[in-house]
């Protein structure tokens, strides 16, 4: 009998990357892990929310197109910024969409797509909880900036801002970016390598 030569065994080509990997999990297990899938409607579901949000943002520029010669420069400043935090919120809505789909629910395939986001080559939980919170920071500093142009108008009729309520929009802001911060300074912190470790391998101590 020919016994294989152990190159010959070791050279066995890899599973291709579309097999499945679950099929030989107990029925527990997978359908746990097949629970994953619930997810789908959800991100589904956000898609609806950017429509929404491209109608609104129609709905600003054709506004801001009728009105384009009868608003001063405060007024077109504001729906621009507007404009501005819709855009945001939509990038926001396809990180989420793109990046918690890509983590949690399956690989999209997308490395020989041209239009294949950078980060999304590395994403992981860390890194999409950081680039949502800045991402949210981004959203509040147009809000507030929005707040900043409205205050010189402040005590006019039709404006409802108030000192207090720009100032708690501040410390709101101040909360959102000591937030980012933190998120970033424990997802940088638990991706350190240990000592003792180098790329996951744990070295024996020398005597």
């Amino acid at each position: 009998m020919d016994i294989p030569h152990p190159s010959a065994v070791a050279a066995a080509p890899p599973p291709p990357p579309g097999a499945s990997v679950s099929t030989g999990l107990p029925p527990v297990p997978k359908l746990m892990f097949a629970s994953r899938w619930l997810q789908v409607p959800l991100y589904l579901g956000l898609i609806v929310a950017q429509v929404v949000y491209v109608f609104l943002f129609i709905k600003e520029l054709v506004e801001l197109i009728r009105h384009a010669l009868d608003f001063n420069e405060q007024q077109i400043m504001l729906i621009v910024l507007g404009l501005i935090d819709v855009v945001m919120i939509s990038n926001l809505l396809v990180m989420v969409i793109v990046g918690g789909y890509e983590t949690f629910v399956s690989r999209m395939r997308l490395e020989r797509h041209p239009d294949k986001p950078e980060w999304l080559s590395h994403v992981d939980s860390g890194l999409l909880k950081v680039k949502l919170a800045m991402a949210i920071i981004g959203i509040s500093s147009i809000s507030l900036l929005r707040t900043f142009v409205e205050v010189r108008s402040m005590g006019m009729p039709g404006i409802t801002i108030t000192p207090s309520g720009v100032m708690w929009q501040t410390i709101i802001h101040s909360i959102f970016i000591l937030s980012a911060i933190g998120i970033a300074f424990v997802d940088r912190y638990s991706s350190a390598p240990k000592p003792g470790h180098s790329n996951g391998v744990a070295h024996p101590p020398v005597h």
